[in-house]
């Protein structure tokens, strides 16, 4: 058997619920290993097509989704509101999804681990390729991060991309340079501040409450162009924000956070979207 293999094929950037973080942003590299017989051109695969076939089967399937692994006890939903279910957290609390069927990818376990998201690609894959492809092989890893990173997740209504539905993530790491010197301590607080966090709008906010389980909840709803969308989860999992929650307005905030605890400072904040893109916010 013959072997083609792409290396970084793509980042998938998700959301994924998980029984005791709750919604965990996260961004996984794709590498793709396709086994079969050489065709008449002498390949496995034209390289040509790898993007326009494998990339864009492995991105619509799961980038800017919610992963949901349908095996875990604590789901539930009913049949009257199929795009809605309720989530229960095993420290406590719950949290509620309701949104379009596109926005969600739903899993054949009781977790989400790299090895069943890749499972059900290679499924999809070759149901797309040509017969003499015979092997279709993902490995899904995280970016190699020296230095602090944080999980978070948002939805950003505006968007006119997958953007806008409004539990999907990442897993970014954080630069913080303060008067022209890289600050870790800086950098390990925000990111344990962000640890699996979702970064809430506040103009999304149509409820707060405290629930019978005696947890204080937040409600987000809005509409998009995709659909309608509402998401309900314990407030200490949610850092709000007055504007809206794109990377720039991410930079943006914490840059101006830091400049007003240390007026006399120039910071610098490059955040990250994922892997190998960002925004920075300079405050001199």
């Amino acid at each position: 058997m013959n072997h083609l293999f792409v290396d970084n094929l793509t980042v998938i950037d998700f959301a994924y619920l998980d029984p005791s973080r709750g919604l965990v942003g996260e961004s996984w590299i794709a590498d793709v290993v396709l086994g079969g017989e050489l065709d008449d051109q002498g390949m496995v695969f034209d390289f040509s097509n790898v993007k326009r076939t494998i990339k864009r089967v492995i991105d619509e399937r799961v980038d800017h989704r919610l992963v949901i692994p349908r095996g875990y006890e604590g789901l539930q939903w009913s049949e009257d509101t199929p795009d809605t279910f309720r989530w229960a957290l095993t420290g406590g609390g719950h949290i509620e999804h309701t949104s379009p069927d596109e926005a969600v990818v739903w899993l054949s376990s009781d977790r989400v681990v790299p090895s069943a998201v890749a499972s059900l690609l290679e499924k999809e894959l070759k149901a797309v390729l040509p017969g003499n492809v015979t092997s279709v092989d993902i490995l899904l890893r995280e970016e190699v991060i020296e230095g602090p990173y944080y999980h978070y997740v948002h939805g950003l209504k505006k968007h006119l991309g997958n953007c806008q539905r409004i539990a999907h993530g990442h897993r970014s790491p954080i630069r913080i340079d303060r008067n022209g010197h890289r600050d870790a301590d800086l950098e390990r607080r925000w990111a344990k501040q962000w640890q699996d966090i979702y970064v809430g709008t506040e103009e999304d906010v149509v409820r707060r409450h405290v629930g019978d389980d005696g947890i204080a909840y937040i409600t987000f709803e809005y509409e998009a162009n995709q659909g309608e969308f509402a998401l309900t989860l314990p407030q200490k999992h949610v850092y709000m924000m007055e504007t809206d929650t794109t990377v720039e307005l991410i930079a943006a905030h914490i840059a101006d956070k830091l400049k007003a605890e240390c007026p006399e400072d120039r910071i610098q904040v490059k955040a990250y979207e994922g892997v190998g893109k960002g925004a920075i916010a300079v405050r001199a």
